[in-house]
């Protein structure tokens, strides 16, 4: 990761109940830093150090300044992480054999700076793992106003949930 974090969910479990519970932080998240950016998805890229640094220190050190923005805010500090790169999302989409998932609208967005182009129709249907990575990926339409972070986030965590469905179904856990 060399900009911001896109996406930051902080997973808790329940011991005694069993439970598993999941809270998005929103990326634009305000935080109290003296840095110029204020925003809670620059700290991890900031913190990372010198690139002169082997990359498992450079991970491990934006990871620790990230863990305690989430702790400030949240009064969790996580015990663990798992960063997840984009690419990850489509190939384990795609070893699934696609996931069954109802895009919730249309979905049309260019963005030739990160030639990323997103075109995804509504409805429910088996998207592959590219068509996975642009549906999390989406944050507006061409020329329309932003859902914002919220909107987005609700995606992802459908997605997310598609994709746990997926994983538990004894065809799945049986390959």
């Amino acid at each position: 990761v060399s900009g911001g974090t896109d996406t930051i969910l902080l997973f808790t479990f329940d011991t005694q109940n069993k439970t598993l519970n999941a809270v998005s932080i929103l990326r634009d998240t305000m935080i109290n830093t003296s840095a110029s950016s204020k925003r809670i998805n620059s700290v991890y890229a900031r913190n990372r150090g010198s690139s002169d640094l082997p990359e498992a220190e450079r991970v491990e050190n934006g990871m620790a300044a990230l863990k305690q923005e989430v702790s400030r805010l949240t009064g969790i500090y996580p015990d663990f992480y798992v960063m997840v790169e984009w690419e990850a999302i489509g190939e384990l989409v795609d070893a699934l054999g696609g996931v069954y998932f109802d895009v919730p609208f249309d979905m049309n967005y260019d963005d030739p700076y990160q030639d990323l182009h997103i075109h995804q129709e509504a409805g429910y249907r088996k998207l592959s793992g590219e068509d996975a990575m642009e549906v999390i990926r989406w944050r507006k339409n061409n020329g329309e106003p932003s859902p914002g972070d919220v909107g987005r986030i609700q995606i992802q965590q459908d997605f997310l949930s598609a994709i746990l469905d997926k994983c538990l179904q004894p065809a799945t856990l049986l390959k």
